[in-house]
């Protein structure tokens, strides 16, 4: 019965439960969970197995630009970011309002690894993320619109709960990247959350578009419902190999 319990859960595909189980059962007799316990833990196990198996999931989907953890990022009153700050942006509950997130500050100080530390930790609390610099981004754009694939693509883009668009004001971009953003911003707007990295001052991005009825119309969806970090502070590049932009 044991046996074929176990190969059940497997066929089942209840790998957790399955694990679970079979360590209850090595255990001596005296020790063995039973009833409603045993029912409890089998169950937590699944649960707990199923989590870890999305975690890591979003995370090689995500394909974020550094192994960053939020345990990883340095708090300070010098850098402009307290541990306050941080702890508020580690909870899940902007995401879920469809907040954003702009992170600007000089080039060096840890913005990019402060926001793949944030996407890390969103798909470990099992919110899908994607991760895109801006050359990439423009590189997608222009491959979907070539291939008819743009609505497919858009939709891949509404279902993460979290998107981060990094090295953003670097260079130019052309108007169809432009109006393709602002459908991005559109579709997520009240919904799910964008978070920015950007060398550029928030107050210099309407002159960054460069046009400024798409400008209005991108920032008025980007910068109302937004939380700011406005790092400081001298390159950490001099201190670690590790933090970039």
């Amino acid at each position: 019965m044991t046996n074929a319990s176990l190969t059940l859960m497997r066929e089942l595909k209840l790998a957790g439960m399955a694990d679970a189980y079979q360590a209850v059962l090595q255990l001596p007799i005296n020790k063995q969970l039973q009833g409603d316990e045993l029912v409890a833990r089998l169950i937590d196990a699944e649960q707990q197995h199923r989590q870890a198996k999305r975690m890591k999931m979003y995370t090689r989907l995500s394909k974020l630009r550094y192994q960053a953890n939020i345990q990883d990022i340095q708090c300070s009153e010098h850098r402009n970011l307290p541990r306050a700050a941080l702890a508020k942006l580690s909870e899940r509950a902007w995401i879920e309002r469809g907040e954003n997130l702009l992170i600007t500050g000089p080039t060096g100080c840890g913005k990019s690894f402060l926001a793949c530390a944030l996407g890390h930790h969103a798909c470990s609390l099992g919110l899908r993320t994607l991760y895109f610099n801006m050359n990439r981004l423009c590189e997608e754009i222009t491959l979907a619109q070539a291939d008819g694939s743009t609505i497919k693509w858009l939709n891949r883009l509404k279902k993460a709960r979290l998107i981060i668009l990094d090295d953003f004001g670097l260079q130019p971009i052309s108007h169809k990247v432009k109006l393709l953003l602002l459908q991005i911003l559109e579709d997520r707007y009240e919904h799910s959350a964008t978070l920015i990295c950007s060398q550029l001052p928030v107050a210099k991005w309407h002159e960054y578009f460069d046009e400024p009825t798409i400008a209005d119309a991108i920032l008025d969806r980007l910068v109302h419902r937004a939380h700011r970090v406005e790092l400081r502070g001298e390159s950490l590049r001099k201190s670690t190999n590790n933090l970039s932009s």
